[in-house]
């Protein structure tokens, strides 16, 4: 309940400072006899004569829609990429806690409302029907398996933070293509236990399953995530199994003495990584998958624009600079994981520097006429 509390009071705290833009739309209609409400992020790159991918971001088990736009924030990556971030609402159980039906316990269709969804939204905006993607927190991360398993010839690739399978549906998974998977989660996850229980599939099982499924090499290339933030309690590793059917990958993030958190979160409640953050490392990942599998052409257009961008040293300690290929004149937009401007400058030579004054994540947006690069840097 304490955690729960906080988290509604930073929620309030982040509407007051301004934390939603005009471009965040709340909708619902009815399915199956129940109005189901959802919340649509537009950016506003947002052009309807270019299809755009969609986002599907997913609430745990008795969280809601608007929390989880807060805690997973993909806001200031979509203003950049150009997609487009749906969060939908689950329905009610008995105890008034919403929930998607990943545990075998309702009879709600969650899978028949989230594709009515995406139909609903493509009949309002152009969105790229092979670009859609699903992840989420906890539950969330269970219903994008579940998408992944039973809506597959819609959902490209998935990402699941703290989320398993329940084992009657794993054993049931019927998944009609290769599917990049991503599962970022906790060895100490109290809540969803790394190493499963009777009910939930562990997860190093869960991964070789998918890595399996893709026809991945089954020996994982696996890389230290450098320890940036020493106080946060944890440390992370990143495995990766590649050379799957279609380009497909299957990647774990593997945080040993993480909780049941969304890594490089605003709001740290519970042991929550901070050497990396979830929501870029899964655009990161989603960006490079269409339905077909990986895409080969056209994927660095959406953040990298300008070539030969350098911003560097990437981690810094404060104080950075940025190499241009040509003195055109340029704006430097630096926003931070909130997506507030830190700093903000013009420049019309081929070199430029900026100071970041807090540890954290940045991104460093750089426009010059039409176009737009995007570098995100880490200050330790």
């Amino acid at each position: 309940m304490k955690i729960k509390t906080s988290l509604v009071f930073l929620i309030a705290l982040f509407l007051q400072t301004g934390g939603f833009s005009q471009t965040t739309i709340s909708g619902s209609f009815i399915f199956d006899g129940i109005e189901r409400t959802y919340r649509a992020y537009i950016p506003n790159i947002y052009n309807p004569s270019h299809a755009v991918p969609l986002l599907f971001n997913l609430h745990g088990f008795g969280s809601n829609n608007l929390e989880q736009e807060v805690y997973g924030n993909f806001k200031p990556i979509a203003d950049t990429a150009g997609f487009i971030i749906v969060h939908p609402n689950g329905t009610l159980d008995a105890q008034n806690n919403r929930f998607w039906n990943t545990f075998g316990t309702s009879t709600v269709d969650d899978i028949g409302f989230l594709s009515a969804l995406i139909d609903t939204l493509s009949s309002d905006y152009t969105i790229d029907q092979n670009r859609i993607y699903s992840t989420g927190m906890s539950n969330g991360g269970f219903m994008s398996y579940e998408l992944a398993c039973k809506l597959s010839e819609r959902i490209a690739a998935i990402a699941s933070v703290t989320g398993s399978m329940v084992y009657d549906h794993f054993n049931s998974c019927n998944a009609l293509h290769a599917t990049p998977v991503m599962e970022i989660h906790g060895t100490a996850d109290g809540t969803v236990p790394y190493n499963g229980n009777a009910f939930f599939v562990p997860i190093d099982e869960l991964v070789a399953y998918w890595a399996q499924y893709n026809n991945c090499s089954m020996v994982p290339v696996i890389t230290q995530i450098p320890d940036i933030d020493p106080t946060d309690g944890c440390t992370a590793e990143l495995q990766v199994f590649n050379n799957g059917d279609s380009g497909c990958r299957v990647e774990l993030f593997k945080i040993m003495g993480g909780g049941h958190t969304w890594p490089g979160a605003s709001f740290n409640i519970g042991i929550t990584n901070m050497d990396f953050s979830a929501s870029a490392e899964i655009w990161r990942f989603f960006r490079q998958y269409d339905i077909n599998g990986l895409i080969t052409t056209g994927i660095d257009d959406e953040l990298t624009n300008i070539s030969e961008c350098i911003v560097y040293p990437n981690p810094g300690q404060g104080n950075f600079s940025i190499d241009f290929p040509d003195q055109s004149e340029k704006e430097i937009i630096v926003t931070n994981c909130l997506g507030q401007i830190v700093t903000s400058f013009a420049c019309n030579d081929d070199h430029a520097f900026f100071k970041a004054e807090k540890s954290g994540t940045y991104l460093v947006k750089v426009i010059s006429g039409d176009k737009i690069t995007v570098r995100k840097i880490i200050n330790n």
